[in-house]
């Protein structure tokens, strides 16, 4: 596929690529004390979801700034029993010690890093110990109403939320509507008490029952082991006729929307008695802490009926609260653009994450596909307009921008692992490139934790999500860390490590040109080989046109700008490498204005 210029890109000039940082330690401290840079963008109240630069966020992995929370509840509390324990910081599926405190503290870091919007990995009290690993990444909820006290109390969150808003800085929260932590047994699988397992030969697993075997008798019977029977609030999360029961999702079909998901309590999403619960849990959560929005989990295992009238209320609610920017987005995970956008356009989610993006950077910088991929992706961007009476409209610049997070692993990870075995500059310049692809196609950036220090991991879900604090797990402590001599053993908050400074500047460049936030995009040559990618992006600002032409070269070679037809003069706004005229660097990209 080959789409020629119809604008000339002709350097014009030569900028810089990073502006120095200050070298001593206390002065670098006071530099980011005062820089506040997300102080000088609009306020946060008033900015739309595409200003913003996210920072995902796994607050036990961060930083630890109140080691008395370590154990979670204390011992004397009988009511949160559960939510005490799996402290190990050796253990890599443990509770390391990060917490609200020391996201707090961290803020100025976050702050001169360009990031203006936090997501949190979901922060609701947790069962601590499920199958001998912990709930250290808040996926397992037991309370829905108070904050897990491994990571502080509900004063911390809401003190950790004004910090933030006083820096301009907005919070989102993970929340769950599919499950609830591993509560219900099944006493066909587990025995008469619920304690025991008695399918030994398919392990600990519960096979799926569809609707059609449960009609006809076929069904498990729920339990609750003594002792457990009000160990959820609210209290109606308690009662066992309110989740499927049909045994362990397989991933496909029916089990996919009504199975446990990997043994967790599945929640049964067509009981409008439910709907309205689950709606009245959320409305309550932005009573009391006032987000700036959410990110939702395990979407697509959730009936479409159930997101539609989830959405709009919730929207709703938070307008009436004065929240008037309120914004959700889902984890769908697919790689398929229209399976992706029949969310946004059916199920009235305002936008996703979007995986596809993720697929096609995956295809180009690390396996070495044409730059095709990323085209043929854009060319579907038509899917995500939406008309909806009930919510606002939505488009392609919404959806959330990811190389890799905390369950497929890191994108520093996918290039380690690449048969290309890509030397070390490599894997710096590529990762480099990939999140220019976020910052600048359309859709909002997000950085996920640790990748602005080099981290690299060992694969997926527990193998990405090392500490920034120093980690005593051996696992992350051997990794290679990319762009540093340091290893996860070490304090990773350096403010002079080059990923660090260039996410940095490349936020700058996104707040400071309004198309590469709202530009409606088009691409204008790619081709099915590594090479010239180029894109341009449009947008009216106080009634003028801003055009901007943004061109990657994925290859490791020199390549030539003389294929695109030089008709306009064009200045060039920033390079990520020096180039000589009318060419661009291997692995690098330019960032033009149309005059």
């Amino acid at each position: 596929m080959k789409v020629f210029v119809q604008s000339a890109i002709f350097i014009t000039a030569i900028t810089s690529v990073f502006m120095p940082l200050v070298g001593d330690a206390k002065a670098a401290e006071q530099q980011l004390n005062s820089s506040a840079k997300a102080a000088k963008l609009a306020p946060y109240q008033q900015r739309a979801f595409q200003d913003e630069v996210f920072y995902f966020v796994l607050p036990d992995r961060f930083h630890n700034g109140d080691k008395s929370n370590d154990l979670g509840a204390a011992a004397n509390d009988k009511k949160r029993a559960l939510s005490r324990g799996g402290f190990d910081k050796s253990h890599k599926g443990m509770y390391h010690g990060g917490d609200l405190a020391g996201l707090t503290e961290k803020l100025p870091y976050l702050d001169n890093m360009g990031v203006t919007a936090i997501w949190l990995t979901p922060i609701l009290r947790n069962q601590a110990m499920q199958q001998g690993t912990s709930g250290y990444h808040g996926y397992w909820i037991l309370d829905f109403t108070e904050i897990d006290p491994h990571l502080g109390t509900n004063a911390d969150l809401k003190h950790f939320i004004d910090q933030a808003h006083q820096r301009n800085i907005k919070v989102f929260f993970d929340i769950i509507t599919n499950h609830t932590a591993d509560v219900i047994k099944y006493k066909e699988c587990h025995g008469g008490d619920g304690l025991g397992w008695l399918i030994e030969e398919e392990g600990e697993d519960c096979p799926f029952k569809s609707v059609a075997e449960l009609a006809n008798g076929n069904v498990y019977t729920p339990i609750i082991p003594t002792g457990n029977e009000t160990l959820k609030t609210p209290l109606w999360l308690n009662d066992v006729n309110v989740y499927h029961n049909q045994g362990d999702s397989n991933w496909v079909g029916e089990s996919s929307i009504r199975g446990d998901f990997a043994g967790l309590d599945d929640v049964d999403t067509d009981n409008p008695e439910v709907v309205k619960g689950m709606i009245d849990i959320y409305k309550a959560i932005i009573d009391e802490f006032k987000p700036d929005g959410f990110r939702i989990d395990t979407v697509k295992h959730v009936n479409t009926e159930f997101w539609q009238a989830f959405s709009p209320a919730l929207i709703s609610h938070a307008k009436s609260l004065g929240i008037g920017n309120f914004f959700m987005f889902g984890e769908v995970y697919s790689f398929d653009a229209k399976e992706l956008s029949s969310f946004t356009r059916e199920a009235k989610l305002q936008s996703v994450l979007d995986f596809a993006l993720q697929g096609a950077i995956r295809s180009a910088l690390v396996e070495q596909k044409g730059s095709d991929e990323l085209a043929n992706l854009f060319a579907q961007d038509h899917f995500y307009q939406t008309s909806h009476k009930d919510i606002e409209n939505t488009n392609a610049n919404q959806l959330v921008n990811f190389t890799g997070n905390h369950d497929m692993g890191r994108f520093a990870y996918f290039l380690k692992e690449s048969k290309h075995n890509y030397s070390e500059q490599e894997q710096i310049q590529r990762n480099l490139l990939a999140n220019a692809m976020l910052f600048f196609s359309r859709g909002v950036p997000v950085i996920y934790y640790g990748d602005e220090q080099g981290f690299v991991g060992d694969g997926g879900d527990q193998d990405s999500r090392q500490d920034m604090m120093p980690s005593k797990v051996a696992s992350y402590n051997d990794d290679d860390l990319l762009a540093t001599d340091k290893s996860t053993a070490d304090d990773n908050f350096d403010i002079q490590h080059t990923f660090y400074k260039a996410f940095a500047q490349y936020a700058k460049l996104y707040q400071q040109y309004p198309a590469l936030r709202f530009g409606e995009q088009t691409t204008l040559y790619s081709q099915d080989k590594p090479g010239v990618f180029a894109i341009e992006r449009v947008a009216k600002v106080q009634a003028k046109e801003q055009k901007l032409v943004i061109v990657f070269n994925t290859s490791t070679q020199v390549q030539s700008l003389d294929v695109l037809t030089k008709s306009q003069t064009e200045k060039l706004l920033y390079q990520s490498t020096a180039n000589t005229k009318d060419k661009l660097s291997p692995l690098s990209f330019a960032i033009y204005q149309v005059n």
